[in-house]
């Protein structure tokens, strides 16, 4: 098949040839700890219904406190912002700012809420800003630093600065792949010294700092690679120009500990029909530990920047920690088959059809077992995609049994959908198993 001039090709391969089996043991593991706390989930079950997200309290708070710990074990002046956009949940922002974060925000909508919020360091980033979002960046300018996307948005923000008559704080982002789709976001790292030049001829703006970001990283080492190509690049500014350079921002992009677990079936889609009488077989590909990214990745700031620069570092995660720290619990409606069973809550609360390619265990709180048995766990939507998984643990299922599929904190609430059925509700779990009610 001839593929279309400048479009990547799309593997076909299946993915038990491009990631390894799950451990079983490692999966039961994973099971037993929300088993575990069995209790506290039938709880906010029983009292504010399902569907129903659980923001878990607890957990939110250790990944922040681990993942500062990390960076600042290697780099003492680290400055963590979390990044917004992986989960909107105002409640879940205020956690981490109570934790000593700072909010990363890609539109004037995030920026009005982390304002709300009171907090008081925002990263401003995002391409094709518009003007009435550069205007609330420069109303606020004590407490935001954008992060310039091109040389018309310089010239915007710069507009916007004088009309206001503030000087604003800037970094620029830098594009880590000239070619394809992610070419929308930053300039290219050829274009630094032009941008250098650029940006001192404003009188409104004070350059700062530089941004990259790569995605999906299992590991650290696109961020490394890209951090030798940024000293590369950097070393051929003048001194003079870098000078005022206080901070590199290197981003998120930092894969879940756990890795990333697959159904059996391929990356494009589609799901596996459940094997009669056996447990399904799932996939995962590993991910560092972000002790490992952290200390790689000061290991490589230390070689090629900070002799050019020596400046403070900055990171924006987001799924790292909020991935393990909400939760979706849903109650088993109808049973219409051994293995087929429809649950009240529908994706439209994750937004996707995440569950054909995804896998996470769906876990039986009413019949509890260690024992996966297929079956297809369905939602309640008018559409054949609404797929919660091909598989649960549990002795048995049966309507009325409730239902927890663990660690959706990422990239589902931000994207959920007003279709067919009503948005869930969500409920703040909290140290010792105590439960509030959310304003979404």
């Amino acid at each position: 098949m001839s593929e279309a001039p400048g479009l990547p090709v799309v593997s076909r391969t299946p993915v038990e040839e491009l990631a390894p089996v799950l451990d079983r043991a490692e999966l039961e593991v994973f099971v037993r700890s929300f088993l575990d706390r069995r209790d506290v989930f039938l709880n906010a079950a029983r009292a504010y219904g399902s569907p129903l997200y659980v923001l878990d309290e607890p957990v939110l708070r250790e990944r922040a406190r681990r993942f500062l710990a990390a960076f600042r074990a290697e780099l003492p002046d680290v400055r963590v912002t979390y990044a917004v956009k992986s989960n909107n949940l105002p409640s879940l922002a205020g956690i981490l700012l109570d934790e000593g974060l700072g909010l990363d925000v890609s539109s004037g909508l995030e920026l009005r809420m982390a304002l709300d919020l009171a907090a008081t360091d925002i990263v401003f980033s995002g391409p094709a800003k518009q003007d009435h979002e550069l205007d609330l960046a420069v109303a606020h300018a004590d407490v935001v630093m954008v992060l310039i996307d091109s040389f018309a948005e310089l010239d915007r923000l710069e507009a916007a600065a004088a009309r206001a008559g503030v000087t604003v704080r800037a970094g620029v982002r830098l594009t880590t792949e000239e070619h394809g789709l992610w070419r929308k976001f930053g300039i290219p790292l050829g274009e630094l010294l032009s941008f250098a030049t650029a940006v001192r001829a404003r009188s409104h703006i004070d350059w700062c700092g530089l941004q990259f970001h790569t995605s999906w990283n299992l590991g650290p080492e696109a961020q490394v690679a890209f951090i030798r190509r940024l000293g590369e690049a950097l070393a051929a500014v003048p001194a003079g120009m870098r000078a005022g350079l206080t901070f590199v921002d290197v981003g998120g992009g930092f894969w879940p500990g756990q890795g990333e677990w697959l159904q059996q079936a391929c990356p494009s889609g589609g799901g596996p029909a459940p094997s009669s009488g056996s447990a399904p077989i799932h996939y995962r590909r590993p991910a560092r530990p972000i002790e490992t990214f952290a200390s790689t990745l000061s290991d490589a700031l230390r070689r090629h920047l900070f002799p050019l620069a020596p400046c403070a570092v900055r990171c924006e995660p987001g799924r790292w920690l909020c991935h393990d720290a909400m939760h979706i619990l849903l109650t088993v409606v109808d049973r219409k088959a051994a293995d087929l069973v429809i649950t009240d809550g529908g994706t439209h609360a994750v937004g996707w059809e995440r569950f054909e390619t995804d896998y996470f265990p769906v876990i039986n709180l009413s019949r509890p077992a260690l024992d996966e048995k297929p079956g297809y766990i369905l939602g309640s939507l008018c559409t054949p995609h609404d797929v919660w998984g091909y598989g649960y643990f549990g002795a048995d299922i049966r309507p009325g049994d409730v239902l927890l599929v663990p660690t959706q904190g990422a990239y589902t609430y931000s994207l959920r959908q007003h279709f067919i059925k009503p948005i869930p509700g969500v409920v703040r779990l909290g140290a010792g198993g105590s439960l509030t009610s959310v304003k979404s």
